[in-house]
């Protein structure tokens, strides 16, 4: 017989953040404000895609950028320039967000006049995707250099994103080792409901499909 106890606390902190995530989400709903999480690796394109979404957009919307980063302002100065509101969060070394940090950020942000939301994630594969950040979506980028795959490697974050950019399509010709339907083909049998879109940050290819997308999710959610 053992004399001592086990405590599960990653169990536990999962159990806590999943409350605070859903309480976070009702308060969103009630203001009519969409969250989405966009998540990737560093050097994916988070924030040239929020550049070409953002003029496409910002004209039907009220869109603003919370930017996660160990450090730096860099992703936030570039965001304001789009005339989109903008914040920085310091994640103090933390490679995640969860639900108290989002909701710290959107506690100094001012959301309430805000249709669209938008948590640029700390650029990783790993943590963002076992913590739920109250958000209403999940996306997530992949770009063509980074291989095609990416989901056999990171089978988690695949599996918890409802939408995955594919990023860097005008790199198709020089990445030609790429295969875009074996790419499609691992995202789904990790999650079948996942929406893929193939799209270019720099020429906007596939961006109707994408700005589609986010206009029925945010009407969705805020009608």
């Amino acid at each position: 017989m053992k004399d001592f106890k086990v405590i599960e606390v990653k169990r536990s902190i999962f159990e806590d953040n999943d409350k605070d995530a859903a309480k976070l989400r009702d308060e969103l709903k009630q203001e009519k404000t969409f969250l989405l999480n966009l998540m990737s690796s560093p050097g994916a394109g988070k924030t040239t895609t929020l550049r070409q979404t953002i003029s496409r957009l910002k004209d039907e919307m009220n869109i603003g950028v919370m930017e996660a980063d160990i450090d730096s302002d860099v992703d936030a100065a570039t965001i304001v320039e789009t005339g989109a509101r903008a914040i920085q969060i310091h994640t103090g070394g933390m490679c995640h967000l969860d639900a108290d940090m989002t909701r710290q950020g959107i506690r100094e942000f001012g959301t309430t006049d805000l249709d669209l939301v938008v948590l640029e994630n700390v650029g990783n594969l790993v943590c963002p995707a076992e913590f739920d950040t109250g958000s209403v979506k999940n996306a997530m980028i992949l770009s063509v250099p980074e291989g095609d795959d990416k989901p056999l490697k990171y089978p988690l974050m695949f599996s918890i994103c409802d939408v995955v950019l594919i990023n860097k399509c005008d790199t198709l010709s020089v990445f030609d080792d790429f295969s875009k339907e074996a790419v499609e083909e691992r995202i789904k049998k990790l999650n079948p409901n996942a929406k893929v879109i193939f799209v270019s940050a720099k020429t906007g290819e596939g961006f109707d499909e994408w700005c589609d997308w986010l206009r029925k999710e945010v009407a969705d959610w805020t009608k």
